[in-house]
């Protein structure tokens, strides 16, 4: 699994990002205090996934699933959690949901593009066919007169 401790850790950047998010401008924190943050975090997801996994493993199953986490949650204490997260739970599946109809959406005009190209391209071949189906009739046409002349 990790190699050290610290690989465990959540990126610097991310928790960073998070603190800046959750402060008023003009509040700094200081490396100790964003190294103490990082440190608390990394513990606390590492034991709220822990926690869910011996819900997935008790319905024996291998993937952690939203249900486990909240279980978890609860189980942890976090119950004033709950609700927030199953509203972000809520916001996240809506813009997953949206993504998945957008790319169906171009997939689908991907192949109607496709589609009419091919038939453009039928029709081309057609038209092409079709034109030299007439020129060796006005060859032979052009040979007939030579030779009765």
């Amino acid at each position: 699994m990790a190699e050290k401790p610290e690989d465990l850790n959540l990126p610097n950047a991310v928790i960073t990002r998070i603190i800046k998010e959750a402060l008023p401008d003009g509040v700094n924190v200081s490396k100790e205090a964003r190294r103490a943050i990082s440190q608390a975090a990394s513990v606390f997801v590492l034991y709220a996934t822990s926690c869910a996994n011996n819900f997935a493993m008790k319905a024996k199953r291998k993937t952690l699933n939203a249900g486990d986490v909240l279980s978890a949650m609860e189980e942890m204490e976090f119950e004033r959690f709950m609700e927030p997260l199953r509203e972000a739970l809520e916001v996240y599946k809506k813009g997953q949901k949206g993504k998945k109809e957008v790319s169906e959406q171009k997939r689908k005009d991907r192949e109607k593009k496709t589609d009419s190209e091919n038939d453009k391209s039928r029709e081309e071949e057609e038209e092409e066919e079709e034109r030299m189906d007439e020129e060796p009739e006005a060859e032979n046409e052009a040979e007939e007169e030579d030779v009765e002349n």
